[in-house]
């Protein structure tokens, strides 16, 4: 795996373990959220300062962005929709 997927592997994977939105994690670092897209999505080119920022604010070493994922482990989930919440749909009559 690429250093570039490696890390946006396990930012990803740390950030959703913990429960912490996108959006908020860019925040706290310091940073847009489109460009927390991007280092997820492997489009975006981080610094080891940024990365530095951003391992602390998940409460992990820096190292822990660059563990190799165990063979045949599937890609982290998405947490769920956090903008709207989720209406029962109605029944048709």
């Amino acid at each position: 795996m690429k250093a570039r997927a490696l890390v946006a592997w396990n930012v990803r994977r740390i950030r959703v373990d913990r429960g912490v939105p996108q959006e908020q994690l860019a925040y706290d670092a310091g940073i847009d959220r489109s460009y927390m897209s991007g280092l997820e999505r492997q489009s975006a080119n981080p610094t080891i300062d940024l990365l530095d920022r951003i391992a602390e604010t998940l409460g992990v070493h820096l190292s822990e962005l660059f563990i190799q994922p165990p063979k045949g482990a599937t890609s982290p989930k998405t947490l769920p929709k956090g903008r709207k919440p989720i209406r029962p749909r109605r029944k048709k009559k």
